[in-house]
C-alpha cells in the first residue's frame, strides 16, 4: 500500500437505543434506534462526509444498519448490510439489565472486569469469537477497497473495539483493558501504511453530538 494513497476504515458505533438508555444488554437482539440516536445518526453523518467515503457496510441489526443507511444517504454511497458485523451474542444476559447480570453472574462479571474471554452467558460467544467473523468480514471488504479509498463500517460497541484490535494486532484482552468503549455514534479511524493499520483516533464523534457511552452494546 503506497504511503501516499493510505486507504481508511470508519468502524462506526450505531446510536443510542432504548435498549442503551434504560441499560439493557442488548447483543444480538433487535432493538431500533431511539429518538435520540436517530439525531446522533444523522451528526454523525454529516461528520463523516468529508471522509468521502466510498462504500458503507452495516451490521444487518436494525440499529446499525439504519445508522449506516443514515450516512450513505448522504451522499448517494453504496450500502449493504453483512451480518459478520453484529454484535457479540450475549447468550442468557440478552434482555437483562446489568444490575442483572450482576447479581445472577457474579463470577463472570468478575472475569469481565478482568478482561478474561469467555462465552457470554452460557452460550453466548467470546471476543475471540466476534474478531474472527469481524476480521472475515472487512477482509472481503477491503478486496475491493481502491488505494486512498475510504470506506464506513457501521457496527457495534463489543464488534468495533474487537474488529479495530485484530487489525492492528492488539491482543484483546489488552484492548478490553486499555481502549475505552466506543460511545453512540462515535467512531474509530483506521489507516493503512507499509507495515499494516493503525489507528488514526479513537472514540471520535460529531460535535453537536451527545452520544451515550456505555458498555451494554
Amino acid at each position: 500500500m503506497a504511503m501516499d494513497s493510505p486507504r481508511r476504515l470508519i468502524v462506526l458505533r450505531h446510536g443510542e437505543t432504548s435498549h442503551n438508555a434504560a441499560g439493557v444488554w442488548q447483543g444480538q437482539l433487535d432493538s431500533p434506534l431511539s429518538e435520540r440516536g436517530l439525531a446522533q445518526a444523522a451528526a454523525a453523518a454529516e461528520a463523516l462526509a468529508p471522509f468521502a467515503p466510498v462504500r458503507v457496510v452495516a451490521s444487518d441489526l436494525s440499529r446499525a444498519a439504519i445508522t449506516g443507511e443514515t450516512v450513505a444517504r448522504v451522499d448517494d454511497i453504496p450500502f449493504s448490510t453483512d451480518e459478520r458485523f453484529r454484535e457479540i451474542h450475549a447468550g442468557a444476559w440478552q434482555g437483562l439489565t446489568g444490575d442483572e447480570v450482576r447479581a445472577g453472574y457474579p463470577e463472570d462479571m468478575d472475569k469481565l472486569l478482568r478482561g478474561e474471554d469467555f462465552r457470554r452467558g452460557g452460550h453466548g460467544e467470546s471476543v475471540a469469537d466476534v474478531a474472527a467473523r469481524c476480521r472475515a468480514g472487512v477482509d472481503a471488504l477491503l478486496a475491493d477497497l481502491e488505494p486512498g479509498a475510504c470506506a464506513v463500517i457501521a457496527t457495534h460497541g463489543v464488534a468495533g473495539r474487537a474488529l479495530a484490535a485484530d487489525l492492528v494486532g492488539i491482543d484483546q484482552r489488552t484492548s478490553w483493558l486499555a481502549l475505552g468503549g466506543l460511545g453512540n455514534c462515535h467512531w474509530a479511524e483506521l489507516v493503512e501504511g507499509r507495515a499494516g493499520w493503525r489507528i488514526q483516533a479513537w472514540n471520535q464523534a460529531a460535535a453537536r453530538s451527545s452520544a451515550r457511552s456505555d458498555a451494554l452494546a
